[in-house]
C-alpha cells in the first residue's frame, strides 16, 4: 500500500515532497496551483553553524507537468537562515527552475526531448 508521501513522488518533483510542505492547494481557471513553504528543518551543509529560520524568500511559480489535462502551476517559499553568531543570511541551493525558463527542471527537459520528433 502506498503512504501518501510515496504517492506524491510519483506526481511532484521528488525534492518538493522531502523538503517542502504542502500549505495549501486550489484550483483556479482550469489550473491547479500548489503551494509549498520549505520545512523549518535546518539543512545538512549547515548543520555546524547556528542557524534560526528567519521567514521566507518571495514566492517563486513555476510550471510543472500538467494533471488530469490541467495546467500546474507551483507557488515556492524558500526559507531563510539567520547564522546568530556571524549574523549572515543563509539559504539552500535550489534549482527549483531550468535555465532561462519558468518550468520545473523536469518538465523542460520533457519538452526538450518531445520537440525533436
Amino acid at each position: 500500500m502506498f503512504t501518501s508521501p510515496e504517492l506524491l513522488k510519483l506526481l511532484l518533483p521528488e525534492y518538493l515532497v522531502a523538503y517542502f510542505d504542502i500549505v495549501k492547494f486550489e484550483e483556479k481557471e482550469g489550473q491547479l496551483h500548489i503551494y509549498f513553504e520549505e520545512k523549518n528543518t535546518i539543512p545538512k551543509e549547515f548543520s555546524s553553524l547556528h542557524l534560526q529560520s528567519k521567514g521566507f524568500h518571495e514566492e517563486i511559480t513555476v510550471d510543472d507537468f500538467p494533471l488530469r489535462g490541467k495546467p500546474v502551476k507551483l507557488h515556492i517559499q524558500r526559507r531563510r537562515w539567520t547564522d546568530t553568531k556571524a549574523g549572515k543570511i543563509l539559504q539552500r541551493d535550489w534549482n527549483l527552475i531550468a535555465k532561462g525558463t519558468r518550468m520545473t527542471q523536469d518538465f523542460a527537459e520533457f519538452l526538450k526531448k518531445i520537440s525533436r520528433y
